[in-house]
């Protein structure tokens, strides 16, 4: 019994050391999971609103809780993701297809040229909202030589 008082005052330690997991100064309970958020393409502070204006254009800011996006600075993180993922993935089905039925090169790009377009414009956005969500999350800012 004593050991679960202890464990349960540890959990509550570290959730006082680290405010910014459960609230942040402006009161608003955080999202449970960034991913989450990011996928839903939401604001990572309230969860509920919009995150973008246009395709991947940000908004200026919430238009529920206000948060100002100035702070997002997502840079080439997703794309160079999405490059690795999709090239493995396209790469491997098409050697696979290669070796199985050595189709003409026509046919190569027939297939691959549509997947890697619908997967990599497909992946972009909910890639840059995750980025986005998780640098909230942990008030990443952009580094600074004293």
């Amino acid at each position: 019994m004593r050991a679960a008082a202890i464990g349960k005052m540890k959990r509550d330690q570290v959730r006082t050391k680290s405010p910014r997991l459960d609230s942040d100064k402006t009161g608003y309970v955080r999202p449970s999971s960034p991913i989450l958020v990011g996928l839903k393409s939401r604001c990572p502070r309230c969860g509920r609103g919009k995150l973008y204006a246009g395709f991947l254009t940000l908004a200026n800011g919430c238009d529920q809780c206000g948060l100002d996006y100035d702070f997002a600075d997502a840079d080439d993180g997703p794309a160079v993701l999405i490059t690795l993922v999709v090239g493995a993935v396209v790469v491997g089905l098409a050697l696979a297809v290669e070796v199985a039925f050595s189709p003409p090169f026509i046919v190569h790009a027939l297939l691959w040229l549509p997947l890697l377009l619908v997967m990599s414009l497909g992946l972009l956005r909910p890639l840059k909202s995750i980025m986005i969500s998780i640098q909230y999350v942990h008030d990443a800012r952009e580094g600074e030589i004293e």
